[in-house]
Formats: structure tokens, sequence, C-alpha cells
């Protein structure tokens, strides 16, 4: 699926404009590819522009909440918006790629003690 595509697929089921969709969509990988932990820390969802492709790994441990703030920070707009569009995004790439391809992204995540993804640090947060 080329980035238009996936920005159209993005816009529809969020409900933002296109190009805030693609706003959004570049911050929620970008900031996907921060979170990555191991190897390879540059586009590990093979949708990125090329001019976010050189991406370097930090991998930050905090939940959905800093995730979320990152996004909004990156493509100008609110959490809340951050929000729908980064659902919207993690819908659509479940999509676009292979079981195992999702899986191997879900699995370069930070996981908790327990082995469960960690992307919420709290009872307060919840995940879109």
């Amino acid at each position: 699926m080329r980035f238009p595509l996936f920005v159209d697929a993005v816009s529809r089921r969020s409900g933002l404009s296109p190009d805030q969709s693609a706003g959004v969509a570049r911050a929620v990988l970008r900031t996907l590819a921060e979170r990555m932990t191991g190897e390879p820390t540059t586009d590990p969802t093979g949708y990125l522009p090329d001019e976010l492709s050189d991406t370097a790994g930090d991998p930050f441990t905090s939940g959905p909440g800093d995730f979320l703030r990152r996004v909004g920070e990156r493509a100008g707009v609110d959490e809340q918006t951050a929000g729908l569009g980064a659902a919207a995004v993690f819908a659509t790439l479940r999509e676009a790629v292979t079981v195992n391809e999702f899986r191997a992204l879900v699995a370069g995540l930070p996981t908790a003690a327990d082995g469960s993804i960690d992307p919420i640090s709290g009872p307060d947060e919840t995940w879109p």
C-alpha cells in the first residue's frame, strides 16, 4: 500500500481531513519507530515516507499519554485528535500488512514484566 492510499484509509477511519490524517500518520509512524526496541530501528513498518525513513531509534518506556503527546506535538494536533488518528493508523496497519508482519511489529514493542505489551504505564491511562 502506497502512503497516499494509507492516508486515505486513515482519513476514512478517523474522520480527519486527508491533510490532518497525513500529518498524524507520519507522526504515529515516526513515534512508533522511536518506541521500537531492537533492530532495525529505521522504518519498522515500511510505511514511512522517504523523508522520515531515517528515524533513529529512541526507545522510551512511558505509556500511551506520552505516545499521544509526542504524536500531537509532531502533527500539530491535540491529544484527542492524536488518539483518533493513532487508532486509525494502527487499524490500517493491521489490515495493510500480513499477520506475521504485524506480529513482528508488535514483538518489537517494549513489554511489561509479565510479557504483555507495555504501552500502558498506569491504571488511569487507556490506549485508544
